[in-house]
């Protein structure tokens, strides 16, 4: 038999066919498995490792150049000084003006924000590509300067970047990575991350993300972040060893306290005491630091860096005995701490009160950076004067059973910073943090009562200091109730509920579509039945604005011109003679020099008259995405309640029915711009006193055009009951959403 091509083809043909399915479903399965929430997490913890790892060796290189140049300019103290302060205000003023221009969302923090992303809120422009170009390069000239800055924060605000922008890239292998709620569980496991590679705490990373970030925490969350922050933990140690910074894979800041008896019962009061007046003591500090005058850099460590000072500070030498340095050998940066003038007590007294309110002028600096880091540093720095005062007064040791177990001034710096880091974060994974940063868990229980009692303290004073930043940025985050009040079950949602509804009915027309477009802003909008205003569901603006694009867009414009042109040819059509052929042309002529004339003098007209009847017309929701089950409550729901589901569930707002009928609204502010024109405050008080007792203002609660703010603050909380004070009395306010304070 002779085989033509023809034929060879023929049979050739089943294997490419058989070829061609294999290659298909080859691509399906990676397509499916790329997809998956394990591949996602790994590059996630890939990356951050990989950005944090090359921000750290660029922050050192930065701050051994200025070491470099201050050490080769000995023989000139003018010139030194120059280069002391020039290098870093030109790294700062670089940071601050590249993030302004590039993407001004990048400056500070990032946690307060990401606190509100995750919240439900979206934030434009926080989390784009250009908001990570400039977090990333702002914040390494930032630290690169040495201000007592830090990077936990900005990190948290980088992995979530990362997260973002690499679902946008998974979308394209799977349509599960366009869900919004899939991204707001990314968003959360990257927050534990960022915290995982930036100190290579895991554990600790994943417990602050959730304490920081989040009311309420989904379980099924937890194994993204443990496992997606271990990953990039592990990657970031493992960098290090490779680039022999470190021997091996071990803890960020290594301590070596002894294990067989790391404290005594006795010393336990002295921890307790570092968490109970380390908060108040320091902000009462701040008033009489600012008088002091500059210059005390020989006295307070200043040749150190962050990192190094923190380092010296775990030590668990002791550097001074009996209130004097006596001979103890200073090695290394500890040489810093030993002044020939001054013993090592004054040297830390200088370091805590020029730190903190350094610190805290520096963190006001608009440039990426964070305030954890220079927190954790000041509270070693507190622990580390408590745990020398302790071995001046206890010379000898502790004696125990007959043995003498000396003081370890190292331990108390670990207990201080976890206090103080925990009191201004609200936490109490600061504890873990510290565990995983010093590889040690011999001081657990003095770190976590420290930890707790310093909470205590802090969160009965003031908020904490991401909350802080939210209601200074004014940002749309709903605030906790207090502790323990039983009052705030006594405030209903009627009581505090928009009565003024933007809404519109099934039977409505598009000019009342035109006339609640122009004059709202709200994202979705009621749909009621005419008569008996039951709430049917709910509509998005963009589906409105479809409708009524759809009703009087161009194409409709258009076809409405054509169909009038043509029926005006016609009519004069009817004019012309049929048996003359030269009348014919003549009309014909006639007939198009009219239509122009009518198109070009009327069109205006025609139009304006056209819209008003295409206004008029009834509108049709067949082709409209309705949400036929908006969140609802009841008119008697408890403020309680409102707010658990809120922050719950993550509601922007919800609408308040009675037997079905929409009777108000509950919502917080949807954009930032409009948050700025608050009328704080609403006052809640007893009948003839502005004082209830001993008590102050205990409730503030403001509403503005479909706005609602709770907050709650200072000792205790006081709510009239219904009936005394409440809407529609001339004591509060009259309706809403607007109110008068009386």
């Amino acid at each position: 038999m002779i085989y033509t091509p023809c034929h060879q083809h023929y049979n050739l043909f089943p294997y490419t066919m058989a070829h061609t399915v294999c290659t298909v479903r080859c691509q399906k399965f990676l397509i499916s498995r790329v997809g998956e929430d394990w591949i996602f997490l790994i590059l996630l913890g890939l990356f951050m490792a990989l950005v944090s790892w090359v921000v750290d060796f660029a922050i050192a290189i930065c701050l051994q150049a200025q070491k470099w140049m201050y050490g080769g300019l000995e023989s000139n103290v003018f010139l030194q000084y120059l280069a002391w302060v020039t290098y870093p205000v030109v790294l700062i003023t670089f940071s601050a003006g590249f993030t302004q221009i590039l993407a001004p969302q990048a400056v500070g923090s990032g946690i307060p924000e990401m606190k509100t992303i995750l919240r439900g809120v979206v934030l434009k422009e926080y989390l784009t590509f250009k908001t990570f170009v400039a977090k990333v390069i702002g914040l390494t000239c930032a630290l690169g300067s040495g201000m007592p800055l830090g990077k936990e924060g900005p990190f948290v605000h980088i992995a979530s970047l990362c997260a973002a922008l690499l679902s946008k890239f998974m979308s394209l292998f799977g349509g599960i990575y366009e869900n919004e709620s899939r991204n707001i569980e990314m968003l959360a496991a990257a927050c534990a991350v960022g915290v995982g590679c930036c100190f290579a705490a895991p554990i600790g990373g994943v417990l602050f993300s959730i304490e920081v970030t989040s009311t309420f925490f989904a379980v099924r969350n937890y194994w993204r972040g443990f496992f997606a922050a271990t990953f990039s933990a592990f990657i970031f140690r493992v960098l290090a060893v490779w680039n022999r910074d470190e021997e091996t894979i071990t803890a960020l800041f290594k301590t070596r306290f002894r294990l067989d008896f790391p404290f005594d019962l006795q010393e336990l009061p002295a921890f307790a005491v570092i968490g109970r007046l380390l908060y108040p003591a320091l902000v009462t500090l701040l008033v009489s630091t600012l008088t002091f005058p500059p210059g005390f850099g020989q006295f307070m460590a200043g040749k150190l860096t962050q990192k190094e000072s923190l380092v010296t500070l775990l030590d668990n030498r002791t550097w001074a005995k009996q209130g004097i340095a006596e001979g103890f050998d200073y090695i290394g940066n500890s040489q810093a701490w030993n002044h020939p003038q001054v013993n090592v007590f004054v040297t830390l007294v200088l370091f805590i009160v020029m730190k903190f309110w350094m610190s805290a002028l520096a963190t006001t600096i608009p440039v990426p950076c964070g305030a954890f880091m220079p927190v954790f540093v000041i509270g070693a720095a507190f622990g580390r004067l408590v745990g020398e005062s302790m071995a001046a007064w206890f010379p000898d040791g502790i004696h125990s059973d007959g043995t003498i177990y000396p003081i370890v001034p190292g331990g108390y710096a670990v207990v201080g910073a976890a206090a103080l880091s925990g009191a201004v974060t609200h936490t109490v994974s600061t504890a873990v943090i510290v565990f995983e940063l010093t590889g040690q868990i011999s001081h657990i229980l003095p770190v976590m009562i420290a930890v707790i009692l310093a909470n205590a303290v802090a969160q009965s004073l003031q908020p904490s200091l991401y909350d802080s930043i939210i209601r200074i940025k004014k940002l749309p985050y709903l605030p906790e109730l207090g502790w323990g009040h039983h009052e705030k079950y006594n405030i209903c949602v009627e009581d505090i509920m928009i009565r003024d509804v933007m809404y519109i009915t099934l039977n409505c027309c598009y000019r009342d579509l035109h006339d609640v477009l122009l004059t709202g802003h709200l994202k979705t909008l009621a749909l009621l039945e005419s008569k008996s205003m039951i709430l049917l569901g709910s509509i998005e603006r963009a589906q409105l604005q479809a409708l009524l694009s759809l009703q009087l867009g161009r194409p409709r414009r258009l076809e409405y011109l054509r169909d009038r042109a043509t029926a005006e040819k016609k009519r004069l059509s009817m004019v012309s003679h049929p048996g003359s052929e030269d009348g014919s042309q003549r009309v014909n002529q006639e007939v198009r020099f009219q239509v122009s004339t009518v198109l070009t003098n009327h069109t205006k007209l025609t139009i304006a008259e056209w819209e008003e009847n295409q206004l008029d017309e009834q509108v049709n929701f067949d082709n409209c995405k309705i949400d036929p089950a908006p969140f609802q409550l009841v008119e008697r729901t408890s403020l309680h309640k409102t707010h658990t589901i809120f922050s719950l569930l993550g509601l922007d707002h919800a609408y308040v029915t009675s037997i079905g009928r929409l009777i108000g609204v509950v919502s917080l502010k949807e954009r930032e711009a409009r948050i700025h024109s608050f009328n704080l405050i609403l006052l809640f008080t007893e009948p003839r006193n502005m004082l209830c007792g001993d008590k102050q203002v205990l409730y503030l609660v403001s509403l503005l055009q479909g706005t609602v703010v709770i907050v709650i603050t200072l000792r205790s909380l006081f709510i009239q009951r219904p009936g005394t004070c409440g809407v529609g009395t001339n004591r509060c306010c009259t309706s809403f959403p607007s109110f008068r304070e009386q």
